[in-house]
């Protein structure tokens, strides 16, 4: 359904894994649909907060193919593709745009390190597989092969690589990668950076897991900063950052669907042997849940 313009607020989705190993359907079907029906402009399966190191093939399938069909055309889906292996991630993307993705979030996970020119290839292979925009996903912090700001303005010039997701808490880094690539390529912001802080030096919204949660005042958050009134962003942003940090003290995917938990949605326990939410995280959740009206 989409255009190929992407903006606004796109939760990245947890993944609901029974206990036999199959995807929880009508839980994440539910959940997308929530979503939606609280604004938010986009959907994002298989970021971070989807679990997808820890997901089968066929588990990561079937949340892309349950992502889609919630969605109905509603709001673009924008599915995450990693792997260590060009060919693979080649075959993912491949297999996610079959499926009716309306765009790839592409990730490289690394075990030995790449040099900028393996990394830039990977990235490349993934665009040049499919018709379809790409975001490109750096996270410092996690990843083994990062995205240095060379690569990155060699990325831009690349047609169909129109979007970056930075999960590094490095503000700066930000405004250099869009000084850099000259408006080739459009940044969003992740749960490690303030959302309207961003947006004032030019981000076009965020791609993060406590959207999930608190999606209607996210999608407000967004809004308040497309028009400018910075003032009044500020005053939303302060509780909901509140939220950030009580997801930077525990595992992400936990807190999520620990936080999912609390407001009604069975979306199970984080995939071993990552541990579940602990009682001190479900209070600290609870809290920052409760002080943005988010229960």
């Amino acid at each position: 359904m989409s255009d190929g313009e992407f903006h606004g607020v796109f939760p990245y989705l947890v993944s609901p894994i029974r206990e036999s190993g199959e995807v929880d359907d009508a839980v994440l079907a539910r959940l997308c649909d929530d979503l939606i029906g609280a604004g938010v402009h986009g959907l994002a399966p298989l970021g971070s907060t989807g679990e997808f190191a820890y997901l089968s093939p066929a588990q990561r399938r079937r949340v892309i193919e349950v992502t889609i069909e919630a969605a109905r055309g509603r709001v673009p889906v924008v599915a995450g593709v990693a792997s260590t292996t060009t060919a693979d991630a080649v075959a993912q993307a491949r297999g996610a745009e079959r499926m009716g993705a309306d765009g790839i979030l592409a990730i490289l996970e690394a075990y030995f390190p790449i040099p900028d020119d393996g990394v830039h290839a990977y990235f490349e292979a993934v665009a040049g597989a499919v018709g379809i925009p790409v975001v490109i996903y750096t996270n410092p912090n996690f990843q083994r092969s990062d995205l240095t700001l060379p690569v990155i303005e060699r990325l831009s010039r690349v047609p169909n690589i129109r979007y970056l997701k930075d999960a590094s808490t490095d503000t700066g880094r930000l405004l250099s990668i869009m000084n850099r690539v000259g408006g080739r390529i459009r940044v969003f912001a992740a749960s490690s950076h303030v959302p309207a802080c961003v947006m004032l030096i030019g981000g076009v919204g965020w791609m993060a897991g406590p959207a999930c949660v608190a999606p209607r005042q996210s999608v407000e958050l967004y809004e308040l900063c497309r028009r400018g009134d910075w003032a009044a962003a500020m005053e939303k942003q302060r509780p909901l950052w509140a939220l950030n940090q009580a997801f930077a003290k525990h595992n992400l995917a936990a807190c999520i669907k620990g936080g999912l938990a609390l407001q009604g949605y069975a979306a199970g326990a984080p995939l071993p042997p990552q541990a579940p939410l602990s009682a001190e995280g479900i209070e600290d959740v609870r809290r920052a849940l409760a002080a943005i009206g988010a229960l």
